[in-house]
């Protein structure tokens, strides 16, 4: 019987070691795979950033844009995005673009400015530009003229500026003169229904 027990004993060792061993050569395993898990923490933290233009996107879509329309009163003209009537003035300049409604009259006429690309619907973006006002802002242009909104517009869909001064028009998605005065059906298409406001017609 004691002959059996030496070995026996040493092969319970033996088994102890092998266990050590390969306890120690899982750990070794383990390291790489922890540190690598950390770059790939490290690497999702370093591309946080990256999410930072979609960040950027609210600024993008809350941008200036002017969007084609048709005035039941007017006909085509264009509008702000929120459906505000963009007007052009006569004793503006077009070439080169050049804007004289400074002061109270900008107060009654705003400028549209932009510092931002500006965005388009329905009208061609070779068309639009800027030009720098006397106070170094930047009003968009149109195929040169200058562009306003009008302080007597009060809710998208008025044209109430059309003809005021004899100098004051809505603008075409071409920069030109929109046709016809507020509450009267353009020249272009008679048989329009008049406006009750100059509003837009109903598929606006």
């Amino acid at each position: 019987m004691p002959a059996f027990t030496v070995p026996a004993l040493a092969a319970r060792r033996l088994v102890a070691v092998s266990g050590v061993a390969l306890l120690a050569l899982a750990a070794t395993a383990c390291g790489p795979d922890t540190t690598s898990g950390y770059g790939a923490k490290s690497s999702s933290s370093a591309a946080a950033p990256a999410a930072a233009p979609s960040a950027a996107s609210p600024g993008d879509s809350s941008g200036v844009r002017i969007v084609a329309a048709n005035s039941a009163a007017l006909g085509p003209i264009v509008t702000d995005s929120t459906g505000r009537t963009l007007y052009r003035f006569d004793k503006d300049t077009a070439k080169p673009s050049a804007s004289t409604c400074t002061d109270a009259c900008a107060a009654k006429w705003p400028p549209l400015t932009a510092q931002d690309p500006v965005k388009v619907t329905g009208v061609d973006s070779a068309l639009v530009g800027s030009v720098t006002r006397p106070d170094g802002t930047k009003q968009v242009t149109l195929n040169g003229w200058p562009l306003y909104r009008f302080a007597g517009d009060t809710a998208a869909g008025q044209t109430s500026g059309q003809g005021v001064g004899g100098t004051w028009f809505a603008s075409t998605p071409e920069g030109k003169k929109a046709a016809g005065m507020p509450g009267q059906a353009p020249a272009q298409t008679p048989s329009a229904a008049p406006s009750q406001g100059g509003g837009y017609s109903g598929g606006y």
